[in-house]
Formats: structure tokens, sequence, C-alpha cells
């Protein structure tokens, strides 16, 4: 498959529809690693290795020197956002990084102002817009942000561009009829559909491009019939759902490892506050609910009642979600974990973590990116599945359940890299090493 895929030539766009936080912290990140200021620690595409070949032949080159990504020389940023702050001035305000970094890179941010925004107050009931596009329909707002996205192509000389929504967690909704079908979708555009989300209008807007979409928030976006319709039809790689950072990333670790050992599990209760816009908005109950069915789907799908119901079959997992000014971006939470053993004796397992929101969301932004891009240069089109290593709540075919097991995620995920550059895919057998000395010796 290696020759299939186009060079990582000229520059690479990068637009995100929400300059805040996460996306702030993202492009002031980038920019200090180009200086030599600071590493980009957990990003895969940066600092992780990838084995090739047999465990003998020693091969983990990194994967940023295994396949054609884009360099971060080459990448411009922009995006869309409700304030019309700056990049720097937003940072400043998120509180994530120190001012002292943020300083350094001024220039560079100050230049990132952004465009403005589609915004829908039914679907964020705790933000006020003020940098935001009118139109008479939403389909007119659907092509102001085709010229967005063109408009900065050309501006910028971009040769290729992705969008990674960092954008707030929008109402929750199910898929009705008009996100069946792409007509359905577009005549609801025009009529001014209620249940077509802001999120959706940019989804549609890249997908129509054929630029790369990746959702990070639990929103329902691209993952309608109608845009994964568009998707393979324009032969553009889509994915998603919500950023795996914090509790749910130390649960997609933890729960594997109680599975693996055949450890029942009794009940899962979760608690968070955090003090960010994000958690401003989450304030609201119809914007929670949207993030809870997110974070819920984690477990029900590693603990599988219906395959081990002695050991899953009443599982009681329960999630909070609390709004805490005073912690900013500094995301905590509290896991409560009954577990229960040989001859089915009780134990308990106590998590506290103390993380930054942003810091962790950060670099899967950057994977995020770079691999869409690797992924439509590899002319791979539609749902990209081996992307699941980064969301919560990933986004699979309709037949599918997905797969929340982090380290079967990055299996996947390497196996699909291996996979595209014309590697041997590793199952981790290992029986073959043994085999072959049996077979000399005899």
């Amino acid at each position: 498959m290696k020759e299939q895929i186009l060079p990582a030539e000229g520059k690479l766009g990068v637009l995100m529809p929400g300059l805040g936080a996460v996306a702030t912290t993202f492009i002031a990140g980038v920019e200090a690693v180009k200086q030599g200021l600071a590493q980009p620690v957990g990003s895969l595409t940066q600092m992780s290795s990838i084995r090739l070949g047999k465990r003998t032949e020693n091969r983990y080159p990194k994967i940023k020197d295994f396949v054609p990504l884009a360099s971060l020389n080459d990448i411009v940023f922009g995006g869309w956002d409700l304030y019309k702050d700056n990049v720097y001035e937003a940072a400043v305000n998120a509180k994530v990084l120190e001012t002292s970094l943020l300083n350094a890179i001024k220039p560079q941010l100050e230049a990132i102002k952004p465009m403005t925004a589609v915004f829908d107050k039914s679907y964020v009931s705790n933000l006020d817009g003020e940098n935001v596009k009118t139109g008479a329909t939403k389909y007119d707002l659907a092509l102001q942000l085709i010229d967005d996205i063109e408009n900065f192509q050309r501006e910028n000389g971009c040769d290729r561009v992705v969008i990674v929504w960092c954008g707030s967690t929008e109402k929750y909704i199910e898929v009705e009829e008009v996100h069946e079908t792409i007509e359905a979708f577009e005549e609801g555009l025009k009529e001014n559909h209620p249940m077509i989300a802001p999120s959706m209008i940019y989804a549609y807007a890249a997908i129509k491009l054929g630029v790369p979409f990746a959702n990070g928030a639990p929103n329902l976006t691209c993952d309608i019939p109608a845009l994964e319709q568009l998707a393979k039809e324009t032969g553009t790689p889509i994915g998603g759902k919500d950023f795996k950072t914090g509790q749910t990333l130390m649960k997609t670790i933890l729960a594997p490892g109680l599975q693996a050992r055949a450890l029942g599990v009794r009940g899962w209760f979760s608690s968070n506050i955090l003090g960010n816009r994000d958690g401003y908005v989450l304030d609201h109950p119809d914007n929670f609910k949207t993030k809870e069915v997110s974070k819920l789907g984690v477990l029900e799908d590693i603990f599988r009642p219906d395959i081990d119901p002695e050991l899953y079959g009443d599982i009681y997992h329960k999630i909070r979600i609390n709004y805490y000014p005073p912690h900013g971006d500094n995301k905590e939470s509290w896991d409560n974990i009954d577990i229960f053993g040989w001859l089915g004796y009780n134990m308990q397992i106590k998590i506290n973590f103390l993380c930054k929101d942003s810091i962790l969301a950060a670099p899967i932004v950057l994977d995020l990116a770079l691999f869409s891009d690797l992924a439509k240069r590899a002319g791979m089109s539609g749902i990209q599945e081996w992307l699941s290593f980064y969301f919560k709540s990933p986004q699979t075919l309709p037949e599918l359940r997905p797969e929340h097991d982090i380290f079967k995620q990055l299996i996947k995920l390497q196996n699909t890299l291996r996979h595209m550059m014309g590697e041997e895919l590793i199952t981790h057998l290992g029986l073959d090493y043994y085999q072959e000395l049996v077979e000399e010796e005899l």
C-alpha cells in the first residue's frame, strides 16, 4: 500500500472550530516545540516508537520517521470562535500555560485571529456569542464556512487542510429522519431544521470539500448516516468522538486489566470537578447528558454482561460532573470501584486523578490532525476506526460495537500504520520463535 500514499509536501492547514483552552494549548504547544522550548510529550506521532518485524530484528523507529507525516514546521493554524480574542489573548484567559511561555511565542499567537463562528444558543445554552455568522438559512451558513476554508487555504498557501472540532459540547440529540440521507440533510439545511446542530454544519462544509474532519466532542456530528455517506462520496476521512482525556483515559487503562484477570465488578462511581469553559457548558443538564452518554459507553463495551454475566451482569455505573470555577482547566476526578475476586470476596479500588484537561487533549489534536491528513493522502475515506485510540466514544459502522480497550486500540492503530507501509502485521503470538528453534534442533 506504501506506493499509494501521496507525499506530505507543502503546508498543512489545521482549522479548529473553537479556539478555547484546548485549541490554544495545542497551537501554543506546537509553536513552543518548533522553537525548541518544550517537548511534545503525549503525542504518539512525535514521541512514540513502533516495532517492525520480529523482536530479534530490533527495529523500533519513531512513528514520525516511519510514516510520511506532515512536519510541524509546515503546519498553519486557524479556526473559528464565538469570541474575538486572538490566540494569545485566548490562551492567557484560559490560564493553562505559563505566561512566560506564551510571551516567548506571542507574535505567532497574536497573528491567529478567529473567523466568525456558526452558533446556535439552543445547543449551548450557557454561552453567548459575539463573533457569530448570520444567514437566512443553515445552508447559507454552510456556504460561508466553505468560503472560509477555501479562503484560508488560498491565503496561507496550504496544499491541504484538516479540521478538528475543539468546540463546546452541544445538547443531546439522537439521529432523526433529517440525518438519514444527504438529500434529506441538505434539504434540512435549507429549511433550518432544528435538529441540525452547528457542529454538523462545520462537518458538512468540510466533508463537502473533501477536508478530513475529526470530532473532539461528544456531539452527534459526523456520526450520522448522511455525513458518513457524503464522506464516502467525496473520499473524506472522518472520525470521532470526544477526546479521551482525564477520567475516561484512566478507565480504558484500568478496566481492561480487570477484565483480563477475570475479576468481577459490582459498581463504578465517577465524579469530576472542573472550572473551564467546558465545565461551564456542562453545567447545563442538556449538555451534560451528551457527555454522560459518551462516558457511560466505555465500561459497557469492556465489561460485557452478555458474554460474562457472572462477572459483569449487574454493574452500577454512575457519573457526575460538577462545575467548580476555582479549578479552572485543572480537572479533578474521583473513582470508587467495587470489585470482587476469588470465591466472590469483595475488594475496592480508589483513584484520585488531578490532571490538566487541555494538557492531555492538546497532543490528541496534533495526532488526529496529522493522522487524518495521512489517511487522506493514503486514499482512506469514511470512518477511520483505527483512530479509536483517541476517542471516548469511537465511531464505527452501525453493525460494529466500538472497541474501548486502549491496548487493543493501540494495536489497531499500529497495525494500520504497518499495513500502510507494507510491513508485516504483528499479532504478538510469538510461537514462531520457539517452533523455529524446535525445527532447528530436529
